[in-house]
């Protein structure tokens, strides 16, 4: 009896074991191709900064180009044009511009890699899955990496503009110039991005979450108000400034994305009644 109990351990230990090696294979393929996008980036040096993260400290920058037809068409004049953002990049650090090269070579591998790495990760959940349930969570790697990356492009060109724009130009005191660290800048253009990113996923998270009964569309209505005010919020704290027109249009995208979400934990309430 009592080697009976240890064989049926064993084999327990063995297929726990057997998860994690294949979990380990799924990463390592992952953070491979993460690398190798990494590495190729690290080569068009030019492309990635000048073409890139650079490019919204330029007043020729695509947002900015539409801010300033969307004011002249509205008859504003040139009231929305930014025709300079009067802030200077400089490097302090000996090792800060050759650091920053490869962080940032590592984010776009990050970003454009997201899609595979995804893909990866369901691989290895969807075997554990029954046949209904991997029905039900069809289109997750194409779903997930389109509001991922509508993020990241929505952060791009709304948010990071807007919060450069401000920031860079801001000052308490015509005495104080604006001069800013290559690595304050990056990092205030990577966050940006990044955060839009992961608030995107907010449709996909609402699913699972009324998957397992936590959310119900119900809710979601009755809480809309509530909800409002947050995303008000959210909004403020991303986008620094005072101007009630950045605000809204990135309050905007979050409250469609509320929107969506709702319609997302309608869907899965009527697919599976029982379950929600």
């Amino acid at each position: 009896m009592g080697i009976s109990n240890s064989s049926d351990n064993l084999k327990g230990e063995m297929s726990f074991l057997g998860h994690l090696e294949a979990l380990r294979w799924h990463l390592v393929r992952a953070v491979s191709a993460v690398m190798v996008l990494a590495i190729t980036f690290f080569f068009f040096k030019e492309f990635l900064f000048d073409g890139i993260l650079l490019a919204p400290k330029q007043p020729g920058f695509f947002t900015y180009r539409i801010l300033c037809q969307l004011s002249e068409s509205l008859n504003m004049g040139d009231d929305l044009c930014i025709k300079e953002i009067p802030f200077t990049l400089i490097s302090t650090d000996l090792s800060a511009q050759f650091t920053t090269h490869m962080w940032v070579a590592f984010i776009a591998g990050v970003v454009c890699g997201f899609p595979y790495v995804v893909w990866e990760l369901w691989r290895f959940i969807k075997p554990a899955l029954h046949q209904k349930e991997q029905k039900y969570a069809r289109g997750i790697v194409f779903y997930t990496s389109f509001l991922f990356l509508t993020g990241v492009l929505f952060g791009y060109y709304v948010i990071t503009p807007m919060t450069v724009n401000f920031l860079g130009s801001y000052q308490v005191s015509v005495e104080v110039k604006n001069t800013i660290t290559l690595d304050s800048f990056i990092s205030t253009v990577t966050t940006m991005t990044l955060i839009s990113g992961i608030i995107f996923e907010l449709p996909i998270l609402v699913y699972f979450l009324t998957k397992i009964g936590i959310l119900t569309p119900t809710f979601m209505r009755t809480y809309r108000r509530h909800a409002v005010i947050i995303i008000l919020v959210i909004a403020a704290i991303i986008t620094p400034t005072s101007d009630a027109t950045t605000l809204v249009l990135v309050a905007l995208p979050l409250y469609i994305l509320y929107e969506i979400s709702i319609f997302v934990s309608a869907y899965v309430v009527k697919k599976t009644p029982e379950e929600a």
